[in-house]
Formats: C-alpha cells, structure tokens, sequence
C-alpha cells in the first residue's frame, strides 16, 4: 500500500465514497474508511440507493415496520433512504466540525423524475433538508435548464447543495452563476453565508465513453490517437472556468460577507475502458480546493498504485483546449455528445429509481403482516 490517499489529501483534493448501504454504516466500513483512507465525505444517487435496498442487507426490519404501516411506495423509501444519510452523517460529524463545514458531508438527490420541474424540485430539496435534519447533508439537484433556478431558489434559503450531472463547460458556467445569485439571494435575506456549501458535480469518464466510441467510428489513426483524452480536457478547462469566476468582482462582495466557494468535484472517476490506467480520473485531477468522489474499486487502486505527484491541471489549460479541438476536427460534436450525456444521465437515475420503486414494492408486498 503507497500513501497515495494522504498525498492526494495533502494536495487539497477532499476525498469522498462515491457508495452507501445501511450494510456499510452498520458494520463500521464507513468509519473505518474515514480512520485509514483518508475519506473525508459521501455521495449518493438513486443508482447507488437501488443496489443497496434490493441487495436486502439490513433492510428488512424497517421495512416490515413500515409495510405494517401501509405506506406507499414513495414514502418508504424516502423513509429508508434519509435513514441512511442521517446515519452516515452522524458518522461523518466530527470531519464536518474539524473542517469547518467544508467536509464531512453527504448528499442525498432529489427524485429525478423531477429533473424538468423547478418549483418541485424546490419543494423537494425544502422536505429532504428537513427529513434528513442534519447540517452535514447535501442536497443533489441536477444541472437541467429546470434544475439551473431551483439552485438559485435553494441556495438563497440557506440550504447547501451538491449540483449532479454537469459535462458542459458552458452548463458549468451556469450552475456557477446560479450559485453566485443564490448566495446573493441568501444575502440579501439576512442569512449567514458562511454556513451555505455547495459542490459542483462534473462528471468525467462519461465523456471519455462516449468521444471514443464516436473517434471509433471515425477510424482514422489520428482520431484513434485522441483517444482517453477529451474527459481530462474538459475536467481541466472547467477547473479553469471555476479559477476566473471565483476570482471575479461579483464573487469579490460575497467573499467579503464570508461565502464559500462552490468546489468543483470530480464524479463519474471509476474507469470505465480497460486499456487506461484504472487510476486516471484520480492522478490527473489533482488540484487544491477540489473533490474526487470515487466509488470503493477507485479509491482501493488509488490506495494500492495511485501516483500522485502534484498538481496535474495547472499549466494543462492550453493543451487542453487543443485536445477539444482536435477532437472537434475529427468530426466530433461536442455539443451534441454533452447534451446527449446529460439527457442519458436524467434518464439512468430515473430509471434506476423506477427499479428501486419496484424492488421496494415487492419487499413491502412480501413482508406486509396478514390480516386479522
């Protein structure tokens, strides 16, 4: 085992789980992984909440309890899953003491069939801030044109948010400026600013996935040879846009009152092509004041082979622009293969909820008492 973890730490990059399960709480995983690998926070999203509740692990006595109850569907697991989050909170308290606030959280998305609604996915995030009751929680609302205003709305009533499904640099640029007019809202209410945190959720590998089977089908050697590159890139150009924003006169204000930065973090870094270094998405994003959030296969390479040797996105901001650019050249739409993420990204969770909403059934169904 290197010390990639404490290296990477030590660089400025918060270390988070990309994974939850009441398994995870119960066994004491989760404190451990904070003890000795350096995690520091926890994401959440439907995917990750349906694997767990249909594994069983753990589960079923409240799921009993709440069959006895006759709830629908919805409410238990919004029951089940809060559980999950105020415990992992809980666990993750004193990070969030020791770091100020800035760590030692975990975020919990609202229902993605809301993803297209604004004053729903408000009146989401209001009831899972409230269900979940704890400080360290995040609430994830997804970077959709719907979603762009419920950040500004959510933010300006002092909740903290974790915005999901960003693959644009022009997208990130608007959730940054939705942030900015939500922390002025909150302002302007009177609220402390210190206390409201956010996180902008860029996913990387995704990208990757879908430029290179698109360079594929190009086939020429040059757009082979562009390959693994254009995640990187557009990580790297993002983390630039996040530099001038926060440097800019309309964050000066703000700053001054005691506002947070909203910190990029990287998700989606599990390496989904077999021919790149499975730690990639990790040692090539390496920069102060950023998030890695990484499912357990990740963070245990990092752990095992990570090489972290500084910051890896300073003085890249050129070469990455050029990167895009050939990419471009060779055919590949960049507006059209972010849209397209976005919308798949939407459609994944919803789905993954769908099948959550199932499995969740047929437990209630199975464990209901009988009659009399």
């Amino acid at each position: 085992m290197t010390d990639a973890l404490k290296r990477l730490s030590d660089e400025g990059v918060a270390i988070w789980l990309d994974d939850l399960s009441r398994k995870r709480i119960t066994s004491g995983n989760l404190a451990e992984l904070i003890d000795q690998s350096h995690v520091v926070g926890v994401t959440t999203n439907p995917s990750i909440f349906q694997k767990a509740i249909s594994s069983g692990d753990g589960y079923e006595q409240q799921v009993s309890d709440l069959a006895a109850r006759k709830v629908t569907v919805e409410e238990a697991i919004r029951m089940i899953t809060t559980a999950d989050v105020r415990d992992a909170a809980d666990i993750l308290r004193p990070v969030f003491d020791a770091t100020g606030g800035q760590d030692g959280r975990v975020s919990i998305e609202v229902d993605p069939r809301l993803a297209h609604n604004t004053k729903a996915t408000v009146a989401e995030a209001k009831q899972l801030a409230w269900l979940v009751d704890r400080p360290n929680t995040l609430i994830k609302i997804p970077a959709t044109k719907a979603g762009l205003p419920a950040i500004t709305e959510v933010i300006g009533k002092g909740i903290s948010v974790n915005v999901t499904l960003i693959f644009s640099l022009e997208r990130y640029r608007e959730v940054m400026d939705a942030y900015i007019a939500g922390l002025e809202k909150a302002k302007a209410a009177g609220l402390e600013l210190g206390k409201i945190h956010s996180v902008a959720s860029f996913f990387v590998s995704r990208v990757d996935t879908e430029i290179d089977k698109r360079l594929d089908a190009v086939g020429t050697d040059d757009a082979k040879a562009l390959k693994g590159k254009s995640a990187l890139a557009n990580a790297r150009l993002a983390y630039q846009a996040f530099e001038e924003v926060f440097a800019g006169e309309r964050w000066a204000a703000l700053d001054k009152a005691g506002a947070n930065k909203q910190r990029p973090l990287w998700a989606s870094t599990g390496v989904k092509d077999p021919s790149l270094k499975d730690t990639l998405y990790v040692d090539d994003l390496v920069a102060p004041g950023t998030v890695n959030t990484m499912p357990e296969a990740t963070l245990e390479a990092v752990a095992d082979h990570g090489e972290v040797t500084g910051n890896t996105i300073a003085g890249k901001y050129e070469a990455a622009k050029a990167d895009l650019d050939a990419v471009a050249k060779a055919g590949v739409s960049y507006d059209e293969v972010v849209q397209l993420l976005e919308d798949e990204g939407v459609d994944k969770f919803e789905a993954a909820w769908n099948d959550l909403l199932k499995s969740t059934e047929a437990e209630l169904k199975r464990l209901a008492p009988s009659e009399g």
